[in-house]
């Protein structure tokens, strides 16, 4: 004969904790209407007191089908296949905003190829005034040549054949010409640049665009020429839009962290992005044109405290010679840094930031 115990505590109204050997169960209600759970199923009780009578159903805890058992690991599978596709996710953005922090110190690295503008104008001509070109004669030839076969004879194609062939000549005739006409514009503009055109400065800045990749971070650019050895460059720098004010980071469970900037990193940043624009922007200019020195004078948009409006304020001027600039490790100097090299104005504090200062260029520009 066995021994059993049984023990039932109330753990809330309406709801007890019943401990046997067989296990722990809850109870759930009152004499009317009882819902009770154990570790091999739940019974539901119904009475209606004073009549005697009552119902009552069990439902026992089943094994499941292989098929239900299947559908559950497979959306277990599916749930870790999107964490982890979230969390690649996350790893990509945070890496998306360290790219961009490195892009934006990093402008100065790139450059476009120096332009030797006497090479250029010692380019031969692509034919002889009066003659036959290149492609011309290459199409002429094939027309010559050309002999048709059995089939096409057979299929009257030949005739077809020629008269395309014809029109090929004229086609590399028309593209001769157009060739020979961009190489005139192109020995023109040379000759212009290497005689010091300072309106031919103006001419090649627009065709080649140097700086259209900087706009892409909303800098915008004027230029002005003094005299054929010096240019001077306004460019807006946009920090407020260019730099974050918050950093993105990876935490241990593999979410993204967004938090403020601190302000002495928002402000390096800010000073690395500006003076990486002014080494990429003289490196470039120097590259198109026989330039000696260029003046760089970077603006950023400022509250006036008296008016309350946006004004443009120069934050940095500086003047950059050809002689000094080519003289640096690029991939090695810190660009901000780098500055000391060259006659600026510049005052910059760790906490605040860039302050107005006077254009280096005190003189009035003509900007007709």
């Amino acid at each position: 004969m066995g021994f059993g115990y049984r023990k039932s505590f109330k753990v809330a109204p309406g709801v007890r904790l019943n401990v046997s050997k067989s296990g722990i169960g809850a109870s759930v209600g009152g004499k009317g209407l009882r819902y009770s759970v154990n570790s091999k199923g739940s019974r539901v009780t119904a009475s209606v007191p004073g009549t005697g009578l009552s119902y009552s159903k069990y439902s026992s805890k089943r094994p499941k089908t292989s098929a239900y058992q299947y559908q559950q690991e497979l959306q277990k599978q599916q749930r870790e296949k999107e964490k982890l596709q979230q969390l690649e996710y996350n790893k990509l953005e945070v890496q998306l905003f360290e790219n961009r922090l490195e892009m934006i110190k990093s402008i100065h690295k790139e450059c476009d190829d120096p332009v030797d503008w006497n090479e250029v104008k010692n380019t031969p001509s692509p034919l002889k005034v009066g003659g036959i070109g290149p492609k011309e004669v290459t199409a002429t030839e094939a027309l010559i040549l050309y002999k048709p076969g059995f089939f096409s004879k057979l299929f009257k194609q030949d005739q077809k054949k020629r008269e395309a062939l014809q029109k090929a000549v004229i086609a590399a005739r028309s593209e001769d010409q157009a060739d020979y006409n961009e190489w005139e514009q192109m020995i023109e503009t040379a000759t212009r640049i290497v005689n010091r055109d300072v309106d031919a400065y103006f001419e090649v800045i627009e065709d080649f665009a140097p700086f259209d990749d900087l706009t892409e971070f909303g800098s915008g650019f004027e230029f002005f020429i003094e005299d054929q050895q010096t240019m001077e460059i306004d460019f807006d720098v946009h920090t407020s839009s260019v730099v974050p004010t918050q950093r993105k980071t990876l935490t241990k469970t593999g979410k993204v962290s967004v938090s403020n900037m601190p302000k002495t990193q928002y402000f390096d940043i800010q000073q690395d992005y500006v003076c990486s624009c002014i080494l990429r922007i003289a490196r470039d200019t120097f590259a198109l044109l026989p330039l000696s020195s260029v003046y760089i004078n970077a603006l950023d948009e400022r509250i006036n405290t008296v008016t309350g409006q946006l004004e443009k304020e120069v934050i940095l001027s500086i003047r950059i010679d050809r002689h000094q600039l080519v003289e640096l490790n690029f991939d090695r100097i810190d660009c901000s840094d780098a500055m000391a090299n060259f006659e600026h104005h510049m005052v910059f504090k760790k906490t605040k930031g860039f302050e107005q200062v006077e254009r280096l260029l005190s003189h009035e520009i003509n900007m007709q």
